[in-house]
């Protein structure tokens, strides 16, 4: 089976961050980036998928000159091929747009699978699987914890639910499937495949050449970001002291007193 994978350039977890100027965003300047924690285990699963159907993985993501960086990684992990969403009109988007990008290359790829990341460990919204679901007409699921292929029409899915609980059901395919952190182990790179990867094809796609132009990026966002920076610290803190009961009532003082109920 051929399977997609949308992964995520994200700043790394180690890196220090600093506001950008404008308040807006982080300043990208001498900070590292690499590809996103639960996307790694989406990449890895897919291409385990594909070694036991004898299929192929093409990986896609969208973002600046640097994320080709994230696509070659992939690539000497084992993906096919990448296709790179690299376009200025992309820029700025939210989730519903940036899978609306996604979708519509992924419409152009011989593909019966697309395997996501759960979340984005710097947004955090993880809704950009669903949403490329719902573009692509797909049926999905979130937080998926074990992925058997039945057959080519249906897969067996292990879901995270909550209170340690799992769920297991079937999908029809295709389907687009979220992955959670922890599902396998990452492979690393081989330097094989770190030398096959720099042969390898990177399809650079605009909005254009989507046919998406007037549907991406800042000018379609619904969700925009206004303003990030770093809690205030408080001077003070109260602790609360008595029995459960005295120490609830005195929490839902506390919260009247200052009209949060």
């Amino acid at each position: 089976m051929h399977i997609a994978v949308c992964i995520k350039q994200v700043p790394n977890t180690e890196a220090r961050l600093r506001l950008a100027k404008d308040g807006r965003w982080i300043d990208e300047d001498d900070v590292s980036f690499a590809i996103n924690d639960s996307d790694n285990y989406a990449l890895e699963e897919a291409l385990r998928l594909a070694e036991k159907t004898g299929g192929e993985v093409v990986v896609l993501s969208l973002g600046p000159a640097r994320v080709k960086e994230a696509l070659r990684k992939a690539l000497a992990l084992g993906a096919t091929k990448a296709v790179h969403l690299e376009d200025a009109a992309f820029q700025g988007g939210d989730a519903p747009a940036t899978a609306r990008a996604l979708a519509a290359a992924i419409r152009r790829e011989d593909v019966g699978l697309v395997l996501t990341g759960a979340q984005s460990d710097d947004a955090g919204f993880g809704s950009t699987g669903s949403i490329l679901a719902g573009h692509l007409g797909w049926p999905h699921a979130w937080l998926v914890m074990g992925v058997e292929l039945e057959n080519a029409t249906s897969a067996k899915l292990t879901r995270e639910m909550e209170s340690g609980m799992n769920e297991i059901f079937r999908l029809r395919l295709p389907a687009v499937i979220e992955i959670q952190a922890g599902i396998n182990h990452p492979r690393y790179a081989s330097l094989k495949g770190i030398m096959q990867a720099k042969k390898k094809p990177v399809d650079v796609k605009t909005a254009a050449d989507l046919g998406v132009a007037d549907a991406v990026g800042a000018g379609a966002a619904k969700a925009k970001i206004n303003k990030i920076y770093v809690p205030a610290k408080g001077d003070s803190a109260e602790i609360l002291t008595g029995s459960t009961d005295e120490i609830v009532s005195k929490l839902v003082g506390k919260i009247k007193e200052l009209g949060l109920l």
